[in-house]
């Protein structure tokens, strides 16, 4: 996206797609509105940022990305635009640390495939995913796990997990001996294009309150491939902007 990529560049042409008398902020380390997202690319040392963006789907008015970058620091993360009378008038973001390292089978946060096909499936893929993250990851109904899935066959993207079932297994039982819980309270929004879905959600890992942003790759009706972002949400004394993380429209 020519938006994104602009914080590489110092281009100002793609910023017209803003919106600057309806742009709401919800990263909260930046201020509202286009003041807001000027000021944060002002305080960029000069030439470090890079804005490499490997996947973008749209739903309705809805845009949404996923980034490989060096800004302040490489992270991977998730954008999310909405659009109205064709400019962006709200922005969603969640970023984490890029790791070091692939994960345990070799998968970095960004790699795999990036083009979105099975678009008459849309609705039912996005169905398919809000049904798995109430059943396992709200209300923890392991019990139903293995249905989401076509056996083993599961490519993981988490830093931390490797691939298939025994792959999430096995990282679920090392954070339970390390005493540490994962828990989904609020699904806020599900996005998708054709086999591609997006979720957000908010809850708490090791007692942190966070955000998650979970993309999945549906193939025959089964969960195929997720990747995913996790970041702290700061308590609100330290906010930029009054918005919130998530504030999607019902």
């Amino acid at each position: 996206m020519g938006v994104l990529k602009s914080i590489e560049t110092g281009d100002a042409g793609p910023v017209a797609w803003i919106d600057p008398d309806r742009y709401t902020q919800h990263n909260l380390a930046v201020g509202d509105g286009l003041a807001g997202f000027g000021a944060v690319l002002q305080a960029l040392p000069e030439g470090s940022a890079k804005v490499d963006t490997r996947r973008v789907f749209a739903d309705g008015n809805h845009v949404f990305a996923h980034t490989d970058y060096n800004f302040f620091g490489p992270k991977i993360g998730f954008d999310i635009f909405r659009f109205k009378d064709g400019r962006i008038v709200e922005h969603w973001d969640n970023l984490q640390e890029t790791p070091a390292d692939p994960n345990p089978s070799g998968h970095t946060m960004i790699d795999g495939p990036t083009d979105a096909s099975d678009l008459a499936s849309t609705e039912t893929n996005k169905a398919l995913v809000r049904s798995f993250l109430d059943d396992i990851l709200v209300n923890g109904r392991l019990d139903k796990l293995a249905g989401y899935f076509d056996g083993d066959n599961y490519a993981q993207h988490n830093p931390q997990i490797g691939d298939g079932l025994s792959g999430l297994g096995a990282a679920l039982e090392a954070m339970a001996a390390q005493g540490i819980t994962m828990k989904y309270d609020t699904i806020h929004t599900v996005l998708g294009e054709g086999n591609f879905v997006l979720a957000v959600s908010e809850g708490h890992l090791g007692g942190v309150h966070s955000s998650f942003y979970d993309l999945f790759r549906i193939e025959n009706g089964r969960i195929a491939e997720h990747w995913d972002t996790i970041e702290a949400i700061p308590p609100s004394t330290e906010w930029k902007n009054e918005n919130g993380k998530f504030g999607f429209p019902a």
